[in-house]
């Protein structure tokens, strides 16, 4: 998807529409209007933003604890986004590598290039390599590769369940179309590039089944055998609501 293309996305606080660059400007002002008081003590908050670092119209916001490690982070971004063959995956913070090797075949690409960068393991918390205004990146899978692109917002304190990531807000899906008959696309034909969207009727009448794959609401889309989230209360194929935006 092009850069160029503006996208929109929902708060999952208020429910609201709201342009990408409206998206941090909102939530410094929903978040501690919904803030629900728990027990105990408030803990130290980040607030980050991630998105497809060549596909950004693709992007979620969160808030993390910052005594989370980036293991915790990596699998969250697993879940809701990338998740399809446990593939090898790591985090560049400020020239260090920060690797989690899940013993996978694409571990060969690990060691036949090696890391320009000095490796570390996921097991460190959030709070001893990041402050706000940092940015960093993550890649998973080191042979068909999808990386993101993340940037601490803020940070404050309050409440939230121990060790939980929140979900603030997140892009709408993308209205692709079917190139035939103009008909929201439902499919991916990947084997050309770029990817051919259509839907499910006229993608099987060009190319059978060879080919296809299922269109989801994520920057790994047609990607090895990525079909969206495992966990269905992940899944957000939700599209911008006729009049908005």
């Amino acid at each position: 998807m092009s850069s160029r293309t503006l996208s929109y996305g929902k708060c999952f606080l208020c429910g609201e529409t709201l342009a990408k660059s409206a998206v941090g400007r909102h939530l410094a002002k929903c978040v501690p209007a919904h803030e629900k008081v728990g027990r105990g003590r408030p803990a130290r908050l980040f607030h980050l933003r991630v998105e497809g670092r060549y596909a950004p119209a693709y992007w979620l916001h969160l808030e993390i604890p910052a005594s989370a490690t980036l293991l915790d982070l990596d699998d969250f971004l697993r879940a809701i986004w990338l998740e399809c063959c446990d593939h090898l995956s790591a985090f560049t913070i400020r020239n260090v590598r920060y690797e989690r090797d899940t013993g996978m075949v694409d571990a060969m690409w690990k060691d036949i290039f090696g890391s320009p960068w000095p490796i570390a393991s996921m097991k460190v918390k959030l709070h001893q390599v990041l402050s706000v205004g940092d940015r960093f990146t993550h890649e998973y899978d080191y042979g068909t590769t999808t990386e993101l692109q993340l940037k601490v917002i803020s940070e404050r304190m309050g409440f939230a369940p121990k060790g939980e990531i929140r979900l603030l807000a997140r892009n709408y899906a993308p209205d692709l179309r079917c190139e035939v008959c103009g008909r929201p696309a439902e499919v991916l034909y990947v084997f050309e590039y770029p990817y051919e969207s259509y839907c499910e009727e006229h993608g099987l009448e060009k190319h059978g089944d060879e080919g296809l794959m299922p269109i989801v609401n994520s920057p790994r889309v047609g990607v090895c055998g990525y079909t969206g989230p495992f966990d269905e209360s992940l899944r957000f194929e939700e599209r911008i609501p006729v009049g908005k935006g």
